[in-house]
């Protein structure tokens, strides 16, 4: 059972339903949270992600034998009795979780939830990883819609600010996703998948991140300087995207998987303190 368990990589998911919560706290109006809509919203977008990530185990299992990261995964070790019948358990959580959403709230966090888990199980794990360096970049849109879903279950056309929330969440992966592949660009040489430290080494990597954060910590302010949060949310993302560009300039002078592994950490730290200040920032009395 644990095998299975496994499969829908959990800590993914309960990072999809935290951005969700984020997008819905964000947008409904102080005191008027609904904490079974919340309840249900979470649930559903668990389900989509398992979904995906289920896919995901299934699509990748040839080149997880390879890599010691993932070498024990189920389907990597043929622990898996009927892999066509999990596959079947995939899309039915992905149906119920539209479903519910749809019942719930409204068709466009269905729409939302659907496209998050299209990115991370198709355009990610079938078109793009495998074959370009940018698979991160453009599968990272995945983390992207979980927030327009949590702020649509509120109201689907209030877009702006879950728009600049999305992103966020759309430059916050590569930042994340590439000091981890640092550290793994052995494993990942081996297994043949171009992540960008295979392709340009980890001096160049360092290089990326940094820009890439750059534009983060700037996308990041958009909000404040547009007016759409206040001076709670601007002052903590500033403080926040100092202490990443400082994790990122250290990797520069030090581009090993330490370093790496730190700023990895350190991105984790980034967005939940960013998601903290969100919500703080709508909710607090002033």
């Amino acid at each position: 059972m644990g095998g299975y368990f496994q499969l829908a990589k959990p800590r993914i998911g309960v990072m999809i339903a935290l951005t969700a919560v984020t997008g819905y706290l964000a947008t409904v109006a102080p005191g008027e949270v609904n904490l079974s809509h919340l309840l249900v919203l979470s649930l559903a977008m668990m389900m989509g992600s398992a979904s995906s990530s289920i896919f995901n185990h299934f699509y990748d299992r040839d080149i997880d034998r390879l890599m010691k990261r993932t070498c024990q995964r189920p389907f990597a070790v043929r622990s898996v009795a009927s892999p066509q019948f999990v596959l079947w358990i995939a899309a039915s959580l992905l149906v119920f979780g539209c479903a519910m959403a749809t019942y719930v709230f409204n068709p466009t966090v269905a729409a939302h939830l659907f496209l998050g888990a299209f990115f991370y199980g198709v355009v990610y794990t079938i078109w793009l990883k495998r074959r370009n360096w940018l698979n991160i970049v453009i599968g990272g849109l995945a983390g992207s819609f979980a927030v327009l879903a949590g702020a649509a279950a509120v109201n689907p056309d209030q877009w702006f600010l879950p728009m600049l929330l999305a992103i966020v969440l759309f430059f916050w992966t590569p930042s994340h996703f590439w000091a981890l592949a640092m550290r793994l660009k052995d494993q990942y040489a081996a297994a043949g998948v171009p992540m960008l430290p295979v392709v340009v080494g980890n001096v160049r990597t360092s290089r990326y991140i940094l820009i890439n954060s750059l534009l983060l910590v700037f996308s990041s302010l958009l909000p404040w300087f547009l007016g759409e949060l206040g001076n709670i949310y601007g002052i903590g993302a500033l403080a926040l995207g100092v202490y990443l560009l400082r994790c990122n300039w250290a990797l520069i002078k030090e581009p090993d998987e330490k370093t790496a592994m730190t700023n990895f950490f350190a991105s984790m730290k980034y967005l939940g303190g960013l998601f903290l200040v969100v919500i703080m920032d709508v909710h607090l009395p002033l």
